[in-house]
């Protein structure tokens, strides 16, 4: 029986919706579609550098944020009292020894008193051995921090950490300190802090609030470099106790040096009563604000003493 014409036309309409889903011959060819891999890695990269340089920069940012309010002004001359564990002493500034005698220091490492007429080099200097502590003394006169270690309980990471806090950094110094009762001790001219670690916190607020602290210490403008003291052989540290000749910490038996007197012309060894430089500004660090400095006295004669 013939088809009807309903039948073909439903045959018809078939093929041709088949034609059309299929693409057929005349149909348009699909386009592969490709993932731009290229652009996604340079992407990733970017992305992964911005995040390595947050990591690395917010910390510092954040530290030194942390920091400032450990920096001295008028209105805030020792930031050190706001640090747990600091300890305070007065001692009279000035009292000069010679090269072969000792102090009957009260503290270990002392932190005031007595000390050698030269001072240690504190310009960011890494001592490998341990230095004579009555040069040490005299370098915080001049406003440095000097850290010690106890090589014992310290080891080569926390060492270069610490390295970090110094090289290079002006009026401060460090060097290991055997039989040291702790890990690390900070010293600045009349103060101490004595930590567990290197990585404490506080290694870093100490030295902010008095490396050159123009309020905190005997000899504001005194210079730190020497060509006195040998920084590749120093004098070396004596762990034994002082003897019955060493000095006593009230310095006993000595006479303030003149070069270290108002007046003086601070940080220059063999040329003490000459008057202060009028209009030299005082050694500061950023950030910290200057204080006044006392007006030039008349010259006074020059002694042969020498600091």
């Amino acid at each position: 029986m013939p088809s009807s014409p309903s039948a073909k036309s439903a045959k018809a309409a078939a093929k041709l919706s088949g034609s059309r889903k299929g693409g057929g011959r005349g149909g348009l060819p699909k386009k592969n579609r490709q993932i731009p891999w290229l652009a996604i890695g340079a992407a990733a990269v970017i992305i992964a550098l911005i995040g390595a340089l947050a990591y690395s920069l917010v910390p510092k940012y954040q530290e030194k944020a942390d920091l400032e309010k450990f920096t001295p002004s008028a209105d805030h001359k020792d930031p050190s009292d706001s640090i747990p564990g600091v300890v305070k002493k007065e001692y009279p500034a000035g009292l000069h020894i010679g090269p072969n005698q000792r102090v009957a220091y009260d503290q270990s490492p002392a932190f005031g008193g007595p000390h050698d007429a030269s001072w240690a080099t504190c310009t960011g200097v890494v001592y490998d051995k341990p230095i004579r502590m009555e040069n040490a003394v005299h370098s915080l006169e001049h406003g440095a921090v000097w850290i010690t270690y106890n090589p014992d309980k310290v080891d080569a990471a926390g060492v270069d950490t610490l390295k970090s806090k110094v090289q290079a950094k002006p009026y401060s110094l460090m060097s290991p300190y055997p039989g040291l009762d702790s890990a690390v001790s900070l010293q600045s001219w009349g103060h101490q802090l004595k930590l567990d670690s290197a990585d404490d916190k506080r290694v870093g607020q100490f030295i902010t609030a008095l490396r050159l602290n123009n309020y905190a210490y005997p000899e504001v403008g005194a210079d730190c470099s020497t060509i006195a003291f040998d920084t590749d052989n120093p004098p070396p540290f004596d762990p034994t106790p002082p003897g019955p000749d060493a000095v006593p910490m009230d310095g006993k038996g000595l006479q303030k040096d003149p070069s270290e007197m108002p007046g003086g012309l601070p940080g220059v060894p063999g040329v003490p009563g000459l008057p202060g430089l009028p209009g030299a500004p005082l050694p500061t660090l950023p950030g910290q604000a200057v204080p006044n400095q006392p007006q030039a006295g008349p010259a006074q004669p020059a002694p042969g003493a020498d600091r």
